[in-house]
């Protein structure tokens, strides 16, 4: 595939996503998250690396890890944005742990990953998938999750399987959901 080719493929597949970001972030209650979703994907670091390692198939930062080892984009991007886990994790004296996301980037989380599974599955998308891909890959990622913030994409997601997006997407059941998670671990 050529440059300019891949170049417009790639700003596809990011506008797409950015799209269903918002669209479900409206449904959130979150517009403002939506909206600025993932902005960092067009800085010459994230953009450059995506587009050379672009395959239309699975994301170029997993092609670009299996090339080189690391992914500069990557690091690039979860340091600035913080609806991902890894923005969250920090090191105490002995290990790695995860703090529990703010309500608005853990929302923004659940959208990110629905937006993702329908972006990157089209039409084999179905509501069941976010759930499943959550918990065989994302839950096992070595990264330090907040066990808070671990039951709240359990929850949401398996309310997205069992009711569709729409329900999961209410604003007032995701805020009661979080809250009562927030306090069951002892979070103000």
């Amino acid at each position: 595939m050529n440059l300019m080719v891949r170049i417009f493929k790639h700003v596809k597949l990011v506008t797409k996503h950015r799209w269903y970001v918002f669209i479900y972030a409206v449904k959130a209650g979150i517009p403002w998250r939506g909206l600025i979703h993932d902005l960092s994907k067009f800085s010459p670091v994230e953009f450059c690396e995506s587009v050379k390692y672009y395959n239309g198939t699975r994301s170029p930062l997993h092609a670009c890890r299996d090339n080189i080892g690391y992914s500069r984009a990557w690091l690039h991007h979860k340091g600035r944005n913080k609806h991902h886990f890894e923005y969250w994790e920090d090191i105490s004296k002995t290990e790695r742990v995860g703090v529990f996301l703010p309500y608005k980037y853990m929302v923004e989380a659940l959208c990110d990953k629905l937006s993702a599974g329908k972006v990157y599955n089209g039409k084999k998308w179905n509501q069941k998938e976010p759930i499943k891909y959550w918990i065989n890959v994302e839950s096992k990622a070595p990264v330090a999750k907040h066990p808070g913030s671990v039951e709240f994409m359990n929850t949401a997601l398996q309310k997205v399987a069992d009711e569709g997006l729409n329900a999961a997407l209410k604003r007032k059941y995701l805020k009661k959901v979080y809250n009562d998670i927030a306090k069951k671990y002892g979070i103000k």
